[in-house]
């Protein structure tokens, strides 16, 4: 999935919560790794932590978006 609005890193992220499950689940027992995550390598989802990575990672997966991708300022 891609997710393209204002601020998408850092809604997504916050979303999520902590990389580590086990940490997320005493910090923010709503986020989806607390509910959803077990360790902090079996954590169930991935968030970027810039929108440099985000283009950089989305390459990966969907080659034809890349390029869509770049122009914009912010994922």
């Amino acid at each position: 999935m891609v997710l393209e609005k204002v601020n998408a890193v850092a809604d997504w992220r916050a979303m999520i919560g902590p990389t580590d499950a086990r940490k997320a689940k005493v910090t923010h027992p709503n986020s989806i790794r607390a509910m959803c995550g077990l360790d902090s390598q079996t954590n169930c989802v991935h968030g970027s932590d810039s929108s440099e990575s985000a283009a950089r990672e989305i390459s990966f997966f969907f080659k034809e978006a890349s390029s869509a991708v770049s122009k914009h300022d912010e994922l």
